[in-house]
């Protein structure tokens, strides 16, 4: 159970970390559900066609930064909302890959790829004497281990450069940002085609893991990523914390099906009724916490 849980977490932490880049600049990018799924469109197709699948992985990552980008404009110059312009992504995703996919193929339903080659594991034949230990550390498929790579690039970036100063300068206090020079509508942008790739990223690890592209593969994966991010109180490592408690839980459901005579559909429900518990908990931890000075960032600049 552990081992899958790993697994499951890796999509949910990826676009989890996009979105925190985008949360540090005081916007909530609700089309993660949108990126996730164009990205797993993408990186299939393109790994099917190259036989490549870091080639797909890298065309996902373009594809949901190339549609953030879009949602970047119209926010920024267009002024359109951004809930709303969220929103239109979600549904532009959902509708347009279904028309390309009848288009391309025929079909509107799975896309399998017989010739795709599989995901390779990190270490294989390393032993420690301990079967599930081998297992749990160096038997995950590589986007685990690019996963837990990404929250450490991110935690740099974010809290140990200058980049991550402004960008959090942004989120925190946008007209001192301004006045000591730095332009906020780019960071905000900038955080919003950050958030896009690593999404896109997030959806080809779903489709090339399991080989196939299914209609709704991302399976409500960019809200539980919303989730953790405020669950994982906003920090990188929060975050690989509460997506490896969603990706456990998913497991757990998973699992519980073969031997508890519970109804399937309650069990497949677990990891988002875990989601509104953690969401409700958040809030009254929240309201119970007396409020703090915010620390001045700007004076640093």
């Amino acid at each position: 159970m552990m081992f899958n849980g790993v697994e499951i977490m890796t999509p949910i932490l990826l676009a989890a970390l996009g979105g925190l880049f985008a949360e540090m600049a005081g916007v909530l990018n609700i089309a993660l559900e949108g990126l996730i799924l164009i990205g797993a469109f993408t990186g299939i197709l393109v790994a099917a066609a190259t036989g490549s699948l870091a080639v797909g992985m890298v065309a996902a990552a373009v594809a949901g930064g190339v549609l953030a980008g879009l949602l970047a404009w119209v926010t920024s110059r267009l002024k359109a909302n951004i809930f709303i312009a969220g929103l239109a992504v979600n549904l532009l995703a959902a509708g347009m890959i279904p028309f390309l996919s009848t288009w391309m193929f025929g079909t509107k339903g799975v896309l399998r790829f017989p010739d795709l080659p599989r995901m390779p594991r990190l270490l294989v034949g390393v032993h420690t004497g301990l079967p599930l230990l081998d297992d749990l550390l160096f038997g995950h498929s590589v986007t685990v281990y690019l996963a837990w790579l990404t929250a450490v690039i991110a935690a740099v970036l974010l809290y140990r450069t200058p980049f991550g100063l402004r960008l959090r300068a942004t989120g925190a206090r946008a007209e001192s940002a301004v006045v000591s020079g730095v332009n906020a509508v780019r960071y905000r942008s900038i955080a919003i085609v950050v958030s896009g790739v690593a999404a896109g990223l997030a959806g080809s690890t779903i489709s090339l893991r399991l080989g196939v592209y299914l209609p709704n593969i991302s399976a409500g994966r960019g809200w539980i990523a919303l989730v953790a991010i405020y669950l994982g109180y906003r920090t990188p490592l929060g975050i690989v914390i509460a997506a490896l408690l969603f990706g456990l839980t998913d497991s757990l459901a998973g699992a519980a099906q073969g031997f508890l005579n519970i109804p399937g559909t309650i069990l497949l429900g677990l990891p988002y009724a875990i989601t509104v518990i953690a969401m409700i908990f958040y809030s009254a931890l929240r309201s119970t916490k007396p409020r703090r000075r915010r620390r001045r960032i700007d004076a640093h600049f």
